[in-house]
């Protein structure tokens, strides 16, 4: 590796050198490594490839149920989220203990418990974490989608961000096929209430439960928002929302 002391800064490759800047100015380094040809062809590189195989599969995984959770996550998520939900992917792949390596995947490895407790409780928002906001217990119907809080009281029984006046609770259920990308999302209303020291009962059930050949994955999801001359605004871009996968059967 080499420093560029020219006048002219450059960035990018020219006859077989790479130009780029780093935290020491600019410099300048030759194309190295591996070809890809040797990579797809080596017998000394099947591990690499075999790999690669999996990784790809696990992205692919990773991004369809982001896809199919659009509608939710777009006010509910981090920096982060692609990394981690790659990472747990690639943990839930592991539970396939019945395909070859190279060839395991999130399909068959959520159809074991391994590969469930894998995924269930993931956290769409590693900074608003279900376990961290809500201060009370809640009752899953797996047969309808509803999620119950009969007496809440929010005042108390939530970790309200500062400046929040209200918040929504929202049910989700969705049924994903990882094998045939088949995917089909059903959502509850929002219920809105205000965030004080009255009780109130929550039910939110989904429309109807998703068809599908895939997996059933439930969702609870928390939105606070900050009510301003009678209209509601989302608090701070939903950067304190919550949506985590709660059951998946």
């Amino acid at each position: 590796m080499a420093k560029l002391k020219s006048l002219i800064k450059i960035e990018g490759t020219l006859d077989g050198m790479t130009f780029y800047k780093g935290k020491e100015g600019y410099l300048v380094r030759t194309k190295g490594g591996v070809s890809k040809n040797r990579i797809e062809t080596d017998p000394a590189f099947i591990r690499t490839r075999e790999n690669g195989q999996e990784f790809s599969q696990i992205s692919k995984s990773g991004k369809l149920l982001r896809l199919v959770l659009t509608p939710l996550i777009s006010d509910v998520k981090d920096d982060t989220l692609i990394a981690r939900l790659v990472k747990v992917m690639g943990q839930v792949k592991n539970a396939d203990s019945t395909s070859t390596r190279g060839n395991r995947q999130v399909g068959i490895g959520l159809e074991t418990l391994e590969g469930k407790n894998m995924l269930k409780g993931f956290d769409f928002n590693a900074n608003a974490g279900l376990n961290e906001i809500l201060l009370t217990d809640y009752l899953l119907n797996t047969a309808t989608g509803e999620i119950n809080i009969p007496n809440f009281i929010p005042l108390q029984q939530l970790n309200t961000p500062s400046g929040a006046t209200h918040v929504s609770i929202l049910s989700a259920v969705i049924n994903i096929n990882f094998i045939t990308n088949e995917k089909t999302l059903q959502a509850s209303a929002e219920i809105n209430v205000p965030i004080n020291n009255t009780s109130v009962a929550i039910n939110a059930t989904p429309p109807s439960m998703p068809n599908g050949t895939g997996q059933t994955v439930f969702l609870f999801k928390i939105s606070f928002y900050q009510e301003i001359n009678g209209l509601q605004y989302a608090l701070n871009n939903g950067s304190f929302n919550v949506l985590q996968i709660i059951e998946i059967i």
